[in-house]
């Protein structure tokens, strides 16, 4: 019976995550892969850098999972809304295919605005499935999974697609990208849901949404904080890693190897390796180690790049910082899944998801303000400095997230087989 759990549960991961990937991967071709092509045809920096507007849609998750919420299925609620939003956007990128770089730019922008919708709208119900059919004590290897996958979809996307562009052509990604939507709607498919039963009542077809009971769970605001400041200072330095390498005398395509290609590979590892030693410790007890593990990699990066260090060590910073990214993500996807309460699964995810995005995005902003005043060795203190204060707040909030990652009478990590037991409706992809 455990080998038949075990199965089970490993076919629900693989699914999860190919479904996180196949997501991933049409967002960040059109963000980071495409200025390429555009640029090649002409396409001026303020008409690319308009193009990125089609990213904002990830901020307004919290709105796009109202409806998800709300409006209910008898059979398969979160399964039938991912299965018509991937559809959707599987036919949506088999339409741009059909256009060319030379159409309409506002046009283009459109429909790539529309993907960008569909995207961060079936995120929602693919990752409120997850929560509603993985155990507790699966829940931070499928953080672990989600994050790997976001990493290897960006070396898809931005990397592999423009190969595939340059060989093919215009069609080729989007018909890939498509391919990979149908393959994961047919698993999806025969995927069984089941109702969530609360107190022996079947949930209801239209839920409300519960804005404050949200923030009134134990610990909530201590998370919320952990939540909004955990990764962005990790994000905004790796954003600026490139640059950096490059202002430290790094050839061009050394650089895209290193950062794109080997910060990606290390990121993956990194996020299966974290996911098991979350695993090992329980979520309280790694979140402080793997935010002190963060703040050493940026410790590290800052001292190479004020001592001017020789290229090795410069490209072993680098590849700390990847492996901090690719745990600390890990841990916060995991605890996403932890603080998503039972029914209200698809808003609580929109909410934090909405949340750590906008950290994401404003952090970067104020970090390149300070390399532009005062340069790069000062803008990596700042974020040592404000990752110090995250440390902090990991230590206080341990009692909080070992509340929410209790079950069954005992810890994530310490539990897991009483947690399998009593873990509802899980079903398998066959």
């Amino acid at each position: 019976m455990n080998g038949a759990n075990n199965a089970r549960m490993w076919r629900l991961q693989w699914l999860f995550g190919w479904l996180h990937f196949v997501l991933a991967v049409p967002g960040i071709y059109l963000l980071l892969g495409l200025p390429l092509v555009m640029r090649e045809h002409g396409w001026s920096g303020t008409d690319i850098g308009l193009f990125q507007l089609t990213g904002l849609p990830a901020v307004f998750k919290f709105l796009l999972a109202l409806p998800v919420q709300r409006y209910r299925s008898v059979q398969g609620h979160y399964r039938l809304w991912a299965l018509v939003l991937c559809l959707l956007l599987a036919l949506l990128l088999v339409l741009v295919s059909q256009q060319a770089i030379t159409a309409n730019r506002l046009f283009l922008f459109g429909l790539a605005f529309v993907a960008g919708v569909l995207a961060t709208w079936a995120d929602i119900p693919v990752n409120a499935l997850a929560i509603k059919l993985l155990p507790q004590t699966q829940r931070s290897r499928a953080g672990g999974i989600r994050s790997a996958a976001l990493f290897l979809a960006a070396i898809v996307g931005a990397g592999v697609m423009l190969l595939v562009q340059a060989r093919w052509g215009w069609q080729a990604p989007f018909l890939l990208m498509a391919a990979g939507l149908l393959v994961a709607l047919v698993f999806l498919g025969l995927l069984h849901e089941g109702e969530v039963k609360d107190d022996g009542l079947q949930a209801p077809r239209r839920s409300s949404v519960d804005w404050s009971g949200f923030f009134r769970q134990p610990g909530a605001h201590l998370w919320i904080g952990l939540l909004l400041s955990g990764f962005p200072f990790l994000g905004a330095a790796w954003l600026y890693l490139k640059p950096l390498l490059l202002d430290q005398g790094m050839p061009v395509q050394e650089v895209a190897w290193i950062a794109g290609v080997g910060g990606g590979v290390v990121g993956v590892l990194a996020s299966v390796l974290g996911a098991r030693v979350v695993q090992h410790l329980g979520p309280a007890r790694a979140t402080p180690w793997f935010m002190i593990g963060a703040l050493s990699a940026l410790l590290a990066l800052t001292s190479a790049v004020w001592l001017q260090v020789s290229t090795p060590w410069l490209v072993a910073a680098a590849y700390l910082l990847a492996t901090a990214m690719g745990a600390v993500s890990s841990l916060m996807f995991g605890l996403m899944m932890f603080f998503s309460r039972r029914l209200q699964q698809a808003h609580d995810y929109g909410l934090q998801a909405s949340l750590f995005v906008l950290t994401r995005l404003l952090v970067p902003i104020g970090a390149g303000a300070v390399l532009d005043r005062s340069g790069p060795a000062a803008m990596l203190a700042g974020l040592c400095l404000a990752m110090l204060g995250v440390c902090v707040l990991a230590m206080a909030a341990r009692s909080s997230i070992a509340q929410a990652t209790t079950h069954a009478g005992g810890p994530v990590g310490q539990t897991a087989r009483a947690s399998d037991k009593c873990s509802p409706h899980i079903s398998s992809t066959q």
